[in-house]
Parts: structure tokens; sequence; C-alpha cells
């Protein structure tokens, strides 16, 4: 299997969590490639069996949340019923972003089969949970 991980990170969580959740993936013979946003990898795109979106939780601290940079997610690629994933990381409560970031990848064509929400403070735990949660409930 071939995953395509896309990321928007602020302070660089996200980013972080996008190369731990490659290492994860890798332990379980799936070949993934990492990008942010602004210099997504195409032909690693377009191979891909599994897509999985990243950002950060903007907002007010408990109120408001939303995917950060959410223009520029709306600006994918249509992904035509691919297999995806979404993750947010925050700091406090993500509230609604996760839902949210769901949304916009079905915008773009995404099959959306999950997602999590994984804290700042614990990114290699979160990373692993999602693989293991996720990964299991996707067919091959």
């Amino acid at each position: 299997m071939n995953a395509a991980i896309i990321y928007e990170s602020f302070t660089g969580n996200t980013r972080r969590t996008a190369h731990l959740i490659a290492q994860e993936l890798a332990k379980a013979g799936v070949n993934a490639s990492v990008s942010p946003i602004t210099s997504v990898d195409y032909q690693a795109l377009e191979v891909a069996d599994l897509v999985i979106v990243g950002t950060w939780t903007d907002g007010m601290v408990i109120a408001g949340q939303r995917p950060g940079r959410a223009a520029r997610l709306r600006h994918l690629p249509v992904l035509d019923r691919k297999r995806c994933l979404v993750y947010i990381t925050y700091a406090i409560d993500p509230g609604k972003a996760l839902q949210k970031l769901t949304r916009i990848m079905e915008e773009r064509g995404a099959n959306v089969l999950g997602g999590m929400a994984i804290k700042r403070n614990d990114l290699e735990g979160g990373a692993r949970d999602f693989v293991a949660r996720l990964l299991d409930a996707i067919p091959a």
C-alpha cells in the first residue's frame, strides 16, 4: 500500500506528527510520502492508495475551533474518491475541528474513513494510536 501524507503546520507539531505517522506506517509495511500543503508531491498523491491529511487547530481556546489555514486545504486537488484519513493536532480542545476537516476533504472528493485529534504533548503516542486504530479499519 502507498500513502501520501499532506500536512499544514504552524508551530511544527503537525509536521512532526506527519513524519511520526510515516514512520509508524513504514513499520506496518506501508510506503508513505510526506509533504507540506504548500509543496504537495503530486506524483505520490496520484499513486497513493490512501491519503492522510493533517492540520492544526485554530481558533479560540474553548470555542470556534477550526482546521488551521482551511483555505489552503480547500485548494487541494480533487481526490476522486480516494480513501482518506484526517488528523488534527491541538493544545487544549480541538472542538469540532476534526469534523470540519472531514467535511473539507469530502468536498475535495475524498472518501474519508476516519480521523483522530492528537494532543500536542503526546505526538508520538498519538501517531502510534492513529496508525494502529485506523489502518486496522481500512481494507487493504
